[in-house]
């Protein structure tokens, strides 16, 4: 028969064995959106209707405005039907200024851009969604109408976090 000590020991192991695997959900996600939490995964931007090239347009230059800023590191840019999705990471050093950071990127996507309606985030799952959703958008197969409905789900997970 096992002593007591044997038994913890034993009990401890799968603990830590379940608790090692207990976050892992590689399956879900695309080897982009799993490399973009420690690294830049540089996404193209995008848009719900890629057949419309001032939406394609909009995206690049937006991105771009976007990816000037020296505190950022990384940009996901998606324009829907009626908003933008503007993701962003800040770069590690910089994230003690995050208020400031995303007030100047309000401030400049409202002044380089009057007409659109801009959601902005700097939350990682946020950046992540958009970076999947990306991915999935360079599919032909995958409709834009699909991609229309993806992007108001992490417009409103964007919402619920705030």
């Amino acid at each position: 028969m096992m002593n007591m000590k044997q038994a913890v020991s034993i009990l401890a192991l799968f603990m830590m064995i379940g608790a090692g695997t207990a976050g892992c959900s590689f399956g879900k996600t695309s080897p982009d959106s799993r490399a973009s939490m420690i690294q830049s995964v540089n996404p193209d931007p995008g848009a719900t209707n890629d057949l419309e090239e001032k939406d394609i347009k909009l995206a690049k230059k937006v991105k771009k405005d976007i990816a000037s800023l020296d505190e950022i590191f990384d940009v996901a840019v998606i324009v829907g039907e009626k908003e933008v999705l503007v993701a962003y990471k800040v770069k590690h050093l910089k994230r003690f200024g995050m208020k400031r950071i995303e007030k100047e990127i309000n401030k400049k996507l409202e002044k380089n851009y009057p007409d659109e309606d801009f959601i902005v985030s700097s939350d990682y799952k946020i950046f992540i969604e958009a970076v999947e959703l990306r991915e999935r958008m360079k599919n032909p197969s995958f409709p834009d109408k699909k991609a229309e409905e993806q992007l108001q789900r992490i417009i409103s997970l964007k919402k619920e976090l705030t």
